[in-house]
């Protein structure tokens, strides 16, 4: 009967983490469609603006690098290019939805999305490089909160391999046109990006490296109403070899079965991760003895979605 529970337990979480996989595949081009002006429910009013207005800001600042004398209509083109990029897409759709779940959880806790208890706590170390690392974390978590709100994303903000790739496909581009100054100019603007750029300076570097400087006590951040939505994050997808945004996105409620699974696989027992459920989805029940799923198996299971999800993806539903 153990064995009969546990499979049956392992098969309903299998069959929603495959749906949840199905979601996340291919939904690039649905979100280009939305970006490209035509009707649609897929994703809210709210997240495709926020798209907009960061590819918008991305755009003016590839072409403001090489001359500030650029027109609307240039950058609404290339706007629409950087668009057509499934992996910039995703990337912006992922920070859209970690500022829209965290707005959300601002609003029905009052937890403030920079200054969470467990930032304060990080804040008051005995431990003196632990306390630096916090205060950087804070700083920038406070510009990413602004920059939500401004529908911007600053091309130093992203990942690194992301903005070695967006860098690279600008500084070809004018090749094509056989203008030296234009390519002169793309390739100074070029350089002056990448020498502003540093990895681990940026908003995700420093929760990562703060998380990381935790050790044992990372798994406080898994506390949402302790630790925030952006270390909460950071802590879910470092404590079970997830990409972060993959872990942002498995708290979208069409996703909960990857997030039940990876809060298991961190080690949380059933009564934990049902507060965290209350939370983000308090209409959405655990299946029954979940405790008797052991973490290793929970880690397995959705090391087998994040194989069929395509990480660069985004996800459909409603926000």
């Amino acid at each position: 009967m153990e064995r009969s529970a546990h499979t049956a337990i392992e098969t309903i979480l299998r069959d929603e983490l495959a749906r949840g996989d199905t979601a996340l595949s291919g939904v690039a081009p649905v979100l280009a469609h939305m970006l490209s002006g035509s009707g649609g429910s897929l994703v809210s009013e709210a997240i495709v603006a926020k798209l907009r207005g960061m590819l918008s800001h991305m755009a003016s600042q590839l072409l403001g690098s090489k001359s500030p004398d650029f027109g609307s209509n240039e950058a609404d083109r290339l706007a629409a290019a950087l668009a057509s990029d499934s992996a910039i897409l995703s990337h912006c759709y992922a920070a859209a939805m970690e500022g829209h779940l965290a707005e959300r959880l601002e609003r029905k806790t009052a937890l403030d999305q920079v200054l969470t208890p467990l930032m304060q706590e990080l804040i008051a170390s005995e431990n003196s490089d632990v306390a630096e690392l916090a205060m950087a974390a804070m700083a920038a978590q406070s510009r990413f909160v602004q920059y939500q709100k401004r529908m911007h994303l600053p091309l130093t903000e992203l990942p690194a391999e992301l903005f070695q790739s967006l860098l690279h496909n600008w500084a070809q581009a004018p090749e094509n046109t056989a203008n030296e100054a234009e390519i002169a100019a793309t390739r100074a603007g070029t350089d002056q990006l990448k020498a502003a750029y540093d990895e681990g300076a940026t908003r995700v570097g420093l929760l990562s490296r703060l998380v990381s400087a935790m050790r044992g006590g990372a798994r406080a951040s898994l506390e949402l109403e302790h630790a925030g939505f952006a270390l909460f994050a950071t802590a879910l997808g470092a404590l079970t070899r997830q990409a972060r945004e993959l872990a942002v996105l498995s708290c979208h409620e069409r996703q909960s079965a990857r997030l039940a699974l990876g809060l298991r696989a961190a080690g949380m027992i059933e009564r934990e991760i049902e507060r965290q459920f209350a939370l983000l989805h308090p209409d959405q029940q655990l299946p029954g003895g979940f405790d008797d799923l052991l973490p290793d198996r929970a880690q397995s299971l959705l090391g087998h979605g994040a194989m069929r999800a395509d990480t660069s993806a985004v996800m459909s539903g409603t926000t």
